[in-house]
């Protein structure tokens, strides 16, 4: 699967948020994208996830234009994980995730779609509370819990917006272990939205930096996450440290 968002332009009524974005991705990769508030990051995600429709450009997924495919279609490609999940109603775990198999659900839930549901719950580390009612569950569960129901969708493109912005720091590295193994295991591609560069430069292979709604950087996160790069899109003076092949980011001071 391939994915290819190709001279992204979109806005808001007059103000334009994104401007000629252009990347390929491919299944097995995670794709951090990184900038300041308001860059466009979400934007972007919605985007590509088919929430919002470019005014102009093209989204395609293995040469088929994303515009073309209806929402059934586009749900068994797609899975989209918002930053802010919305109310939370009294539905237990496992039903929530049951609702991720609605692009193949007919009339009821089969077993086939009862197993995949399970199996999207203990690969999020929830099995030991798939009965209780979402309510009742930390931040951090509903969260996990949101990502367990995109997974339902079997979907080849998996789009997480802030997905440890609720997370305390030991369920940030679980849940970015966890999404970077499936990435790997399903062979999905993972675009993630983040502000936190140490954690994008230790678990995605790409990193994207966005300014103004325009792509100012793409590559391995030691290529991209550089004292030169963090002043010009932050405005922050850093020092970068590598270890393991990873970066580390030491702000200093506003420029």
């Amino acid at each position: 699967m391939k994915l290819s968002v190709e001279k992204v332009c979109f806005s808001y009524g007059s103000r334009q948020i994104l401007h000629n974005i252009s990347f390929l991705g491919s299944c097995g990769e995670v794709i951090a994208l990184a900038g300041p508030n308001g860059c466009g990051k979400t934007t972007l995600l919605k985007c590509i996830g088919g929430l919002h429709r470019p005014e102009s450009g093209e989204i395609m997924i293995d040469g088929k234009r994303l515009s073309m495919m209806s929402m059934r279609e586009s749900a068994r490609h797609i899975g989209y994980v918002p930053q802010d999940t919305g109310t939370i109603f009294a539905i237990s775990v496992i039903n929530a995730v049951l609702l991720g198999r609605t692009p193949y659900i007919r009339l009821r839930a089969s077993e086939e779609d009862i197993e995949v549901a399970e199996q999207a719950i203990e690969q999020m580390g929830l099995s030991a509370i798939a009965f209780r009612m979402m309510n009742e569950l930390s931040g951090g569960e509903r969260q996990r819990a949101v990502i367990a129901r995109a997974l339902a969708q079997q979907p080849d493109i998996l789009l997480l917006d802030e997905p440890t912005s609720s997370l305390d720091l030991r369920h940030q590295l679980e849940t970015l272990e966890i999404v970077r193994n499936i990435a790997r295991e399903k062979n999905l591609l993972v675009i993630l939205s983040i502000h936190d560069l140490n954690l994008a430069g230790r678990f995605a292979d790409r990193i994207i930096m966005i300014e103004n709604g325009s792509l100012m950087a793409d590559g391995m996160p030691t290529k991209v996450v550089t004292p030169d790069n963090i002043g010009k899109i932050y405005g922050v003076a850093a020092a970068v440290h590598c270890e393991n092949g990873q970066p580390y980011v030491f702000p200093m001071s506003v420029i």
